[in-house]
């Protein structure tokens, strides 16, 4: 998978959606990560991260990896809970809990930041994704 393409019926950047909307969208496709195919939660995020993020990670395929190794947590959650957004001017972050079947919590915070220019230009995407709890 090239650093564009995604699969059909994988989520795409719009510049509709607002930065809390981009969080939710992972944060659903992350829930059921495995559905219909392996890994498609983790393909739908890849989607909505930046270039910078895209050429940091590599590939889908190492981003994948990454994803497994290092945000285990964030995959087949049973529930969640977000803070509301705190927004400056092109730049955001939200707050997620995230609980697993077995009740264990973890707190991450996303950040994003409204592309300029390019193909994604006024999008919301995903920069940076932090465990803070």
């Amino acid at each position: 998978m090239s650093e564009r393409s995604v699969n059909a019926g994988v989520p795409r950047p719009d510049p509709l959606l607002s930065p809390a909307d981009v969080v939710q969208l992972g944060i659903d496709a992350l829930r059921e990560n495995d559905a219909p195919y392996a890994d498609r939660g983790v393909e739908t995020v890849y989607a909505f991260t930046t270039p910078a993020v895209r050429r940091a990670t590599g590939p889908f395929t190492r981003f994948t990896g990454i994803v497994h190794r290092n945000y285990r947590p964030l995959l087949d959650i049973d529930r969640a809970g977000t803070t509301p957004v705190e927004q400056s001017g092109d730049r955001a972050s939200q707050e997620v809990t995230v609980v697993a079947p077995d009740g264990d919590e973890a707190v991450y915070e996303f950040r994003l930041a409204r592309q300029s220019g390019g193909a994604d230009d006024g999008c919301w995407l995903v920069d940076g994704v932090s465990r803070i709890a």
